[in-house]
């Protein structure tokens, strides 16, 4: 295989359920030949799948190769790696143990694609959580998957937007655990991991970061709750005493309704709903959903699978694209950090180069 690290990114993406919209967002987001420019696509899933919403959709521009595991990719089409048998006929807007197992498989394809190097990011298209399960799958979500595969320490749900970067301290549990599981260590985790994404990841120097509190009006100083000012608040004073911009805790609903989030690189929920809300009706066409705290780097959307609009056409590709091109602005922010710990390694003209090409955003030339 050709060295991709001289070429254009080769960025995986998968399919997802199959009878939601992740075959839909897929094409329309890949449908423009001019993305090829930015990077080579590789797609994890069956040529069945993507016939069946090419005609379905009444699309006739979009085309790609298949690819035998271990080929050597195109960087002038998209590529395409059947990761099952095509037995089954897409049903689209249905909930299928087939689709389910599919999902799997196209996830477990991509992965080790991306241990081995063919790949340098995965874009992952929406699954279903319940028919994805099996002893393959034991997991709420992607994020908590591709921890596990990647090993990482640490990690945290990221979703980033043009209007806002928020993360959360909690991910998939019930509600009525969070309180259970928050400790000082947690929140002062998740925060170290955030101000080191956002360096390393986005870019941003200095950056600060807003701490929601966990209950109403930030526990009213112990009358609605103790741990916005046993935990959350003297964590957050740590980070302050070692000259880090790190604010709060906040009280969500004033935050938010003051646009304070504006005054912020980043913000740190305590839990799912709290930080997934407001993100989503800001940018819930546009957003994307980033693991931070992984060696590799993995977007996707932030929808999900939307079986009542599947096959039909409507499905918005616009967070789709938005999650490529956040994996391709991320690889070139991490390579550009390499370039600045190793300042011998790279000429002054070669830094500069990097510099100009990461100021370029990739939609501009779409």
């Amino acid at each position: 295989m050709e060295d991709i690290k001289e070429q254009l990114p080769v960025i995986g993406i998968t399919l997802g359920d199959y009878n939601g919209i992740g075959p839909e967002v897929v094409i329309k987001a890949l449908q423009d030949n001019r993305i090829l420019k930015l990077f080579t696509p590789v797609l994890y899933g069956s040529h069945k799948v993507l016939a069946r919403y090419r005609k379905l959709l009444n699309i006739e521009h979009f085309s790609y190769q298949s690819v035998q595991a271990g080929q050597p990719f195109s960087s002038k089409k998209i590529n395409l790696i059947s990761c099952w048998d095509d037995t089954h006929e897409p049903a689209p807007g249905q909930v299928t143990q087939e689709a389910g197992l599919a999902a799997c498989q196209a996830l477990q394809a991509s992965t080790e694609d991306l241990k081995n190097g063919r790949t340098q990011a995965v874009v992952t298209a929406p699954i279903n959580k319940h028919n994805i399960q099996s002893e393959a799958f034991p997991y709420p979500g992607h994020t908590e998957y591709y921890a596990d595969v990647f090993q990482a320490k640490e990690h945290l749900m990221l979703l980033t937007s043009e209007e806002l970067r928020i993360g959360t301290v909690t991910g998939h549990i019930p509600l009525h655990q969070v309180s259970q599981v928050l400790t000082r260590d947690k929140v002062a985790q998740k925060i170290d991991l955030l101000l080191q994404s956002l360096r390393l990841d986005f870019a941003i120097r200095k950056p600060r970061i807003a701490v929601l509190g966990l209950n109403p009006h930030a526990g009213e100083n112990g009358l609605l709750g103790e741990e916005d000012s046993a935990i959350i608040a003297p964590t957050v004073q740590s980070f302050l005493d070692k000259g880090q911009l790190v604010f709060g805790p906040y009280p969500a609903d004033g935050f938010f309704g003051k646009h304070q989030y504006r005054q912020f690189d980043a913000v740190l929920a305590m839990y799912h709903d709290q930080g997934l809300i407001p993100f989503k009706m800001l940018a819930f066409e546009h957003g994307v959903n980033f693991t931070a705290g992984l060696s590799v780097v993995r977007t996707s959307p932030d929808h999900g699978t939307a079986y009542d609009i599947a096959g039909k056409g409507i499905a918005d590709e616009g967070s789709l694209r938005a999650a490529i091109f956040e994996a391709i602005t991320i690889l070139k922010n991490r390579e550009l950090a390499k370039l600045e710990r190793k300042p011998s390694s790279a000429s002054n003209e070669t830094l500069a180069a990097v510099m100009q090409e990461e100021d370029a955003k990739p939609e501009s030339l779409l």
